[in-house]
């Protein structure tokens, strides 16, 4: 509908409504007082022909039931300071736990690949002589730590 019609129509009056009491006659109906709808008022026509929709009021960033006092939002800034040095703590222990886990897996490869090592020299030579070879390795791998 074009904006003229819209202003148009707004201005026509508008009907009261009258409503029929059960088990009554069409006379005492016209005698009774007609009963009046509250309308809410119309400011005038909507260009988007959306009468029906709810006025918006104006958007007031500022009010006062809103705000938080300064020491409520300090207590919520503690709390959340809190919450994320507890968040970091479990963090590290979770790093800290996979690094264990790591070095422990690594400590273990690093014996049975000795034992390995060790087992095909025993192969090949005498008991007496590897046990020398190992008493070697030892001292050098003392000094190579110091």
């Amino acid at each position: 509908m074009k904006f003229h019609k819209l202003v148009a129509l707004s201005r026509i009056p508008r009907k009261k409504v009258t409503t029929k009491p059960r088990n009554t006659k069409m006379s005492e109906v016209a005698a009774a007082t007609p009963i009046a709808v509250a309308v809410p008022e119309i400011k005038g026509a909507r260009v988007n022909g959306k009468q029906w929709k709810q006025t918006k009021t104006q958007f007031r960033p500022g009010m006062a039931s809103g705000r938080k006092t300064f020491e409520e939002r300090q207590v919520e800034r503690q709390a959340y300071a809190a919450m994320k040095a507890r968040e970091k703590e479990m963090k590290d222990e979770k790093i800290q736990k996979k690094k264990e886990l790591s070095e422990k897996l690594k400590e273990r490869r690093e014996k049975k690949e000795e034992k390995e090592r060790y087992e095909k020299l025993a192969a090949k030579m005498h008991q007496k002589k590897i046990d020398r070879l190992k008493r070697r390795e030892k001292r050098n791998k003392a000094l190579k730590e110091r």
